[in-house]
């Protein structure tokens, strides 16, 4: 799957009118992440396992 084939979800925890977000689209084989900001800058591709983990551990932390 292509970047351009993405769909691109922002994070429900946005700190409102100003844009610092998180956004996420799942893929075929990898959770992708990106900073809602710079969406042509750096992005973070993560195993489907590796999102569970993090997700998981996200709450607590």
């Amino acid at each position: 799957m292509s970047m351009e084939e993405l769909t691109w979800y922002k994070s429900s925890f946005s700190s409102g009118g100003d844009g610092d977000c998180v956004e996420v689209a799942a893929g075929a084989s990898a959770v992708h992440i990106r900073d809602s900001k710079h969406q042509d800058g750096p992005r973070l591709a993560l195993s489907p396992t590796a999102w569970a983990d993090f997700v998981a551990y996200a709450p607590g932390a």
